[in-house]
């Protein structure tokens, strides 16, 4: 075999089904390999953007990592922003990324690179491959790397080792269980939970934003009192009738503050503690009140779920009454379109199971506000903050499920990071429908402007939050990509939309107009 044959026929024997590639010259040996291995299907996306966001929306969805080809370090580095994101959500995913042939590196050629000091800050791995008979040995290192670690690991692959004869199939290295958290810390916390000094709150994150998670969470506070939040930008957290539904910690470090007012116990839960998105004048980088402890219950790396599990039987809240909280109440929205009312929209007529890729940046909040009154469905949001994750990572989610309906809730702004992501819907016939806030300005700019103080930007300061001149017509842009799309301007034209485009099959884009 070649050695680009036994690293597919690994990746294949390793269960990896999904590889989103964008590859050049130095990949040939790999794109050739896809022909005569079997198992693992090739998706073309046009900008390595897109295929490290899709990527990591496949492998929030699947728990499976799936793969990414990328051409050398410049396409590399083009898809850092959503590795960085990636990261973040704690998402494995390998990246196998082409370098020149081992003779041909000394040689300095146009697109040579320091690959390695690209990948590291956002990969839990890097290795190279250094013979055709080593590679497959070396990405199972990396498939190994990225299941333990649950981080993006990142290989990178010569290009004569992968023409060269010689490669031969690796053994799949067992996986580790996450670890199991200390019986001791689960009774520190029973322990914390009874004492009666004051009221906790459990802050989750992570995996423990399942479904069960949060079912065995609400079950303990519903016994020993107290509240479970959310973290602000959960990699992926399940809701539905059977699901209680929980509160998102805000923004803006003010609105943390008043958030976690009357609590005087914080519990993380798979969650770090609460930090700022900047560094604001006068608020502090860790928003919380100063008579409030900080305790862990399981870190990010631990097995949340069967700690809140533990922490049930300790507390004897497994036996509980899962609490029904009231739903809220969705109006049908009318007239011109607002953020609450395009979130309205959506929820009134998304399918069962659906799966909500939010990336609404100033719209975003609208939904998750009424979520609740949705069907089951899961939601997937930007752990990282590095905008234009959503159209590609509603990508991976329909290639991951595509018996499930996804829902791009998308801000205008960061959509046009990663447009190109619309041609792979097209071309692979996926269900996914975007729904456009088309404000044409950067809200959250304009936000921070005026928290800053700036009432009246001046006509540089206005230049770069407004997308408007020339405005971007978004169901143009969709069609060039071979996507359906219409615009919708009142809230009865948007439920209209949203209708059709769920009835018909493939890919759809809905400009709404704010």
């Amino acid at each position: 075999m070649k050695g680009s044959e036994s690293l597919l026929a690994t990746a294949t024997a390793a269960g990896i089904q999904v590889c989103f590639a964008n590859p050049g010259t130095t990949e040939i040996p790999l794109v050739e390999a896809f022909d005569q291995v079997p198992g693992v299907r090739a998706v073309l996306a046009l900008s390595e953007g897109v295929v490290t966001g899709a990527a990591d929306g496949y492998a929030r969805m699947t728990g499976v990592p799936a793969m990414t080809l990328l051409h050398l370090g410049p396409g590399f580095a083009n898809g850092i922003a959503n590795l960085h994101n990636a990261r973040r959500a704690r998402t494995p995913m390998i990246n196998i990324i082409g370098e020149h042939a081992s003779w041909h590196q000394p040689a300095d050629a146009p697109l040579s690179s320091d690959i390695e000091s690209l990948a590291g800050p956002v990969s839990g791995w890097v290795g190279r491959t250094t013979s055709p008979a080593s590679a497959a040995a070396e990405f199972a290192e990396a498939y190994r790397a990225t299941l333990g670690q649950r981080l993006p690991a990142t290989l990178i692959a010569a290009a004569d080792h992968m023409w060269s004869q010689g490669g031969e199939p690796a053994a799949i290295p067992a996986v580790p269980a996450r670890p199991a958290v200390d019986d001791q810390q689960i009774a520190a916390i029973a322990k914390l939970l009874a004492g009666g000094s004051g009221r906790t709150a459990l802050l989750l994150g992570g995996h423990a934003l399942s479904a069960e998670g949060i079912r065995t969470a609400a079950r303990i506070v519903a016994t020993t009192g107290g509240e479970v939040l959310v973290e602000r930008s959960p990699a992926r957290i399940e809701r539905g009738p059977d699901v209680p539904a929980v509160r998102s910690l805000p923004y803006f470090p003010e609105d943390v503050l008043r958030s976690l007012e009357g609590f005087s116990h914080l519990v993380l839960v798979g969650a770090r503690t609460p930090v700022a998105f900047f560094g604001y004048r006068g608020m502090p980088s860790f928003p919380l009140p100063n008579d409030l402890s900080v305790r862990t219950l399981a870190d990010t790396d631990q097995d949340a779920v069967e700690a809140l599990r533990a922490l049930a039987d300790t507390t004897g809240s497994a036996a509980a009454e899962v609490p029904s909280a009231e739903r809220p109440q969705v109006q049908a929205p009318e007239g011109p379109l607002t953020a609450a009312s395009i979130a309205a929209a959506i929820v009134l007529t998304q399918p069962e199971h659906a799966i909500v890729v939010n990336e609404g940046i100033s719209s975003g909040a609208a939904y998750p506000a009424i979520a609740a009154a949705a069907p089951p469905h899961t939601e997937l949001t930007n752990t990282g903050g590095a905008i234009g994750m959503g159209m590609p990572a509603a990508t991976g989610a329909a290639v991951a499920c595509p018996d499930r309906a996804v829902i791009n809730f998308q801000a205008d702004g960061s959509a046009a990071y990663t447009v190109q992501a619309l041609w792979t819907q097209a071309r692979e016939g996926l269900d996914v429908t975007t729904v456009i806030c088309a404000n044409s300005r950067y809200g959250i700019l304009e936000a921070e402007l005026r928290r800053a103080g700036v009432a009246e930007p001046g006509a540089a300061a206005a230049s770069m939050t407004s997308l408007a001149e020339p405005a971007m017509d978004w169901t143009a842009v969709a069609r060039g990509f071979g996507v359906p799309s219409s615009r919708a301007t009142t809230g009865e034209e948007l439920l209209a939309a949203l209708r059709k485009a769920h009835a018909e099959p493939g890919p759809h884009l809905v400009e709404a107009v704010l």
